[in-house]
């Protein structure tokens, strides 16, 4: 028998390797680490291995054989590795204490193989005309693997790179405002949003204490629903997680009911996705109306136009822009704060903008500091009259009148929306969102490039999501549907990536004194169905978590990344 690491192998697969000895935590890491070393040059989805993971590993297999077994570089990492947010200002800096996020993954036997690579500061520094996603100065640029120069969207870009390719089974990203999702859907692969509060943002370069949650990117969605059980739950560290309703994390995996959609009542907002419509939607849009019919046939009540009372963008973008603006300022010098080595002496957000503009390897100007212009412009701080305002008036939007009113005007289960569309009121409502790959752009589909002409946005192949969007704590109920119209449609089988790893394991294994099993390999160049296209992988790097981490008995990939 043969099995690939790469395109099918998911947690419960991996848990069976590990219960019957084909397979040891030091073999797995030594693959995925193969894997990495094959595709990264071209993708850059990782911006550093654990020097310390074969160690990890090779203690967890003792540990497995005594009869114990357990169950992006913005998040903090207590160990040889760095947390950058991407950038060079926080180079050698080391945290004063591990994430909570981190400390949960560890102690349920998860190995964290490396960082993967993110969009710098979480994609808060540039005008978004000389941005791009993915892209920082300490990881360089990451690339979508289904199309040459595919924008992997952000910010925790690397991170869903990682597992659509299979460089590890899950990863963790963060997510301010679409940074989970919208990488998760152009990599043809699951990312769940959690409710604001039910993970830990402790030791996370953040974006909004307000808005930033932390949560999982995997292949399919019972793997989500495996992180996301780890690493939920309340933490002394960040009081926000002290709203939780339960005591007891619940266990989300027990959430993937093939019969899910049955009986449930979902609706579909048309005014929030309408106002997102341009000439390049019509695949999705085409795709998800298809969606929703798999929907019906599935025994779920369909309501039509299920609108938000409210849909002002303007007001939004506004509102928005002060909120992220004051949070970014206050929460960065509190987690500088915190540092126990900071090398660059760098205490605040003036200090990161003065040492971006001088320092070569940021690539300044072209790569501007708008962003950073305009937050250190404000003369208001995140706890003025005028932040709070704009934040109260976010969560009526985002609530009331958007997705929580839409909810309980028609008594729905949840929302069902194109990802493009689905994550700007849930961002600002501290709301959930699980979503599931949808589709591909067709083969006659024009290119389209992004604002600085450097990524393909849109060309065929590229793939897009749906989104099941729901009230605080729904988390179960969206896995719930969410799994249903995964296992009646498998989408993601439909497309490869247009590069891939060839490094595979087999059950073929011999026992060397260093481990009770020896990996034969076979080994080839990267698989490419098209010429040319770079594709990285693994834990987000800047701002958000630590990145690849293999469970021992359900193993996935940590990433850290935000916005």
């Amino acid at each position: 028998m043969q099995f690939s690491l790469p395109a099918r192998l998911v947690i419960e697969d991996l848990q069976v390797l590990f219960d019957n000895g084909s397979l040891t935590s030091v073999n797995l890491v030594r693959a995925y680490m193969e894997r990495i070393e094959e595709v990264n040059p071209t993708l850059r989805a990782v911006g550093e291995l654990n020097p310390d993971a074969l160690h990890i590993a090779r203690a967890l297999d003792v540990e497995r054989s005594m009869g114990r077994v357990r169950g992006q570089d913005n998040i903090a990492t207590k160990d040889k590795m760095n947390n950058t947010a991407g950038s060079y200002a926080l180079l050698g800096a080391k945290a004063s204490r591990e994430s909570s996020v981190v400390i949960r993954l560890r102690d349920a036997g998860v190995v964290v193989l490396g960082k993967a690579t993110m969009g710098e500061w979480a994609q808060c520094r540039s005008r978004k005309a000389s941005s791009s996603h993915g892209w920082s100065a300490y990881g360089g640029q990451v690339l979508g693997a289904y199309y040459p120069q595919q924008d992997p969207s952000g910010s925790s870009s690397g991170s869903a790179v990682a597992v659509s390719i299979g460089l590890a089974v899950g990863s963790i990203g963060t997510e301010t405002s679409g940074s989970i999702v919208n990488p998760a859907e152009k990599s043809n692969v699951v990312g769940i949003k959690p409710t604001l509060g039910l993970t830990s943002r402790d030791m996370v370069i953040p974006i909004s204490l307000r808005q930033d949650t932390v949560g999982p990117i995997g292949r399919t969605v019972k793997d989500a629903a495996y992180m996301l059980s780890a690493i939920a739950g309340k933490d002394s560290f960040d009081n926000w997680t002290s709203t939780q309703p339960y005591e007891t994390t619940p266990d989300y995996v027990k959430s993937c009911n093939h019969l899910g959609l049955k009986g449930a009542r979902v609706g579909i907002p048309r005014n929030g996705i309408d106002f997102h419509l341009d000439d390049s939607t019509k695949p999705v849009m085409d795709a998800f109306e298809t969606a929703i019919q798999t929907v019906r046939h599935a025994g779920a009540r369909v309501i039509e136009e299920a609108n938000f009372s409210s849909y002002d963008a303007p007001s939004f973008a506004r509102n928005s822009s002060i909120v992220l603006d004051t949070d970014f300022v206050a929460g960065l010098s509190n987690y500088l704060s915190q540092l126990a080595t900071n090398p660059n002496d760098i205490h605040a957000l003036s200090d990161i903008a003065r040492f971006t503009r001088f320092h070569g390897q940021e690539n300044y100007p072209d790569r501007d500091t708008y962003v950073w212009d305009r937050q250190l412009g404000r003369n208001i701080t995140h706890e003025s009259s005028e932040s709070w305002t704009a934040y109260q008036a976010n969560l009526f939007m985002g609530g009331e009148q958007g997705v929580v009113g839409a909810l309980d005007r028609h008594k729905l289960d949840a929302l069902i929306m194109p990802t493009f569309a689905a994550f700007h009121l849930p961002a600002i409502a501290g709301l959930p969102i699980v979503s599931v790959p949808l589709g591909f752009y067709p083969a006659q589909t024009a290119l389209r490039m992004n604002l600085k002409k450097t990524l393909v946005s849109v060309a065929p192949n590229i793939p897009f999501g749906i989104a099941f969007v729901g009230r605080k704590w729904s988390e179960e109920k969206l896995i719930s549907l969410a799994y249903a119209f995964e296992q009646r449609t498998m989408i993601r089988r439909q497309m490869r990536p247009y590069i891939r790893p060839t490094f595979e394991l087999s059950d073929q294994l011999e026992p060397t004194e260093e481990t009770p099993y020896k990996l034969k390999v076979q080994y080839r160049a990267p698989a490419m169905d098209r010429p040319k296209l770079v594709y990285g992988i693994m834990l987000k790097t800047i701002s958000r978590l630590t990145s690849l981490r293999s469970w021992v008995r359900s193993i996935f990939s940590v990433n850290g990344s935000l916005l």
